[in-house]
């Protein structure tokens, strides 16, 4: 289940003085770029009294970073490595450009840390308070532009369109450098 925590960048100890407000940002459910920020290995366990559909497997937790008009959100969404959740895996590694439609991928996770695709967002509702959470990952030809609603257009040309290398027109390095690299 994706859930939403706020990642601080120290340990406060029992006296210090904190000034900090709660930042929750709630987004409206719909499209958003997101940036992967990081990645925790793990194992799904099933409950004992409640087993659900999956047995235990492989999980990957990703943080994933939200920066919209509302503010900046980070949402966690597990993985699971399992061969019934296998499309929405295809839809991660799609959705960040590591995979095409129809072609198969080793999955690399150690490349994904800074990875940015567009996502779709909806709300969830827990103890009468409301969560966002990554409903789907989606496949950059399955992206209606006009609709995401963190829109840049710099980012949306970058997803659209991953950097390609024409290996045919490159120079072998010479003396270290390249002529104009610096």
């Amino acid at each position: 289940m994706t859930q939403q925590y706020n990642n601080f960048d120290h340990e406060l100890g029992w006296e210090d003085t904190i000034e900090k407000d709660s930042e929750f940002v709630l987004l409206p459910d719909g499209f958003y770029y997101f940036t992967v920020k990081s990645l925790e290995r793990g194992r799904h366990t099933p409950n004992p009294q409640n087993p659900g559909k999956l047995p235990a497997c492989n999980k990957a937790t990703i943080s994933i970073k939200i920066v919209a008009n509302e503010g900046e959100t980070e949402l966690r969404h597990n993985l699971f490595l399992h061969s019934t959740t296998e499309g929405m895996l295809s839809a991660f590694f799609a959705a960040i450009g590591q995979k095409k439609k129809g072609e198969p991928l080793r999955m690399n996770w150690n490349t994904i840390i800074g990875t940015t695709g567009v996502c779709k967002v909806g709300t969830r509702q827990y103890n009468d308070n409301n969560y966002n959470e990554v409903k789907s990952m989606l496949y950059p030809e399955d992206v209606d532009y006009a609709k995401v609603l963190n829109s840049n257009p710099a980012q949306q040309q970058a997803y659209q369109q991953p950097q390609q290398t024409n290996y045919q027109s490159q120079q072998p390095i010479q003396g270290g450098y390249q002529a104009g690299q610096f």
